[in-house]
């Protein structure tokens, strides 16, 4: 519990110092306080309201027991294995099958799952992916996951605006004298400053999501299953990626956002081939 709270810290540290540089490039010292408070505000907030937030980004809709009986059953007994309260059930209407898990304790959590995995995963295979993410609950990864996606997903946004901004000559000065630092500072903002969120967001996500499959498993009793449905739900990304902010492509069991962005080639993921083979690997 203490390295992850250590993680969590660290991540914090950096993506907010990330942040608050980014707002003195594009607005001086004046957006260095700016985004001074923003940053200790969006904190504070995704702490309290981290999973309600990504919940709403992708219109997640909590579902009952009448409605999805098969998956209340199998979050009741894995929860029960897991040693910790069963979390909250949502549903996201999307046909691209994924799954992911959110909220800041074990205490105040959700899992969420798209109407598309129901219809592509079997009973087994659905129970290894939904261990997988009961195991992010557990280990509180969840909260370092949301935290780094909420941080840099601001900073893509900011990028984003800087792009547009440039387009219609509201970045940078008019004074020769400096008109080449602000293409600098330009290309930096919009170019570097994605990717350097991504890899500190993938500092931290790939052993997570190792430790996740082999905490899943041995909840399940069973590797293969997740092995499985961790192929089948790669090829389904690949051949229809999802629609959403590609910075919280490391909340998902795999990365639905392939080929979206340049920041994908950084992967939030271990690679699904060998995430499965030490899968296979495992002993009950």
């Amino acid at each position: 519990m203490f390295k992850n709270q250590l993680k969590t810290i660290l991540l914090l540290g950096l993506l907010s110092g990330l942040l608050l540089w980014v707002g003195q490039l594009f607005g001086g010292i004046n957006g260095l306080s700016i985004m001074l408070v923003f940053s200790l505000l969006m904190n504070l907030g995704t702490y309290w309201f981290s999973d309600k937030i990504v919940l709403k980004m992708y219109g997640a809709k909590p579902v009952s027991k009448t409605e999805a009986p098969g998956v209340h059953k199998i979050v009741e007994e894995l929860s029960k294995t897991a040693e910790i309260p069963k979390p909250k059930i949502y549903l996201v209407n999307s046909e691209v099958p994924n799954a992911f898990a959110t909220g800041r304790n074990p205490q105040n959590a959700a899992i969420a799952v798209t109407s598309g995995i129901l219809k592509v995963l079997d009973k087994e295979e659905l129970k290894g992916v939904l261990a997988h993410e009961l195991a992010h609950v557990k280990n509180r990864d969840t909260l370092i996951t949301t935290i780094a996606a909420t941080i840099a997903s601001v900073i893509s946004y900011i990028a984003y605006m800087a792009h547009w901004a440039a387009l219609f000559g509201g970045f940078g000065s008019r004074d020769n004298d400096r008109g080449g630092s602000d293409i600098i500072s330009f290309l930096v903002l919009v170019v570097l400053t994605p990717i350097v969120a991504a890899l500190l967001q993938l500092a931290l996500s790939r052993s997570r999501e190792f430790l996740a499959d082999e905490s899943g498993a041995k909840y399940c009793n069973a590797g293969l299953p997740l092995a499985s449905a961790l192929h089948k739900l790669e090829t389904a990304a690949n051949l229809l990626p999802l629609k959403g902010n590609s910075a919280t492509g490391g909340l998902f069991i795999v990365n639905p956002f392939r080929g979206q962005a340049l920041v994908n080639l950084f992967s939030t993921h271990p690679s699904t081939s060998e995430r499965a083979k030490r899968l296979k690997a495992m002993k009950f």
